[in-house]
């Protein structure tokens, strides 16, 4: 089964629709909105694994310019 998880984003001032677009393009991730409240995107995202789903956040979200902050939060099943 597959990894999913909500990236809550957090940007530079003007820069959210820019990120969300940039973030919307990475493999991988399912959808990125630009959103109100306490983050200014949050993108759904899927993996093979916890570690590539890591590693998709560290290598390829963090990178973008514009980000500030990022909180993830893996989908669990109960």
């Amino acid at each position: 089964m597959a990894v999913s998880a909500y990236i809550l984003i957090q940007t530079e001032v003007g820069k959210a629709a820019a990120v969300a677009a940039e973030v919307g393009a990475i493999d991988g991730v399912v959808s990125s909105e630009d959103v109100t409240g306490p983050y200014d995107v949050i993108a759904r995202a899927e993996s093979d694994n916890l570690d590539d789903l890591g590693k998709m956040v560290v290598s390829r979200v963090q990178m973008i310019d514009g980000i500030t902050r990022t909180l993830t939060c893996t989908v669990v099943h109960l």
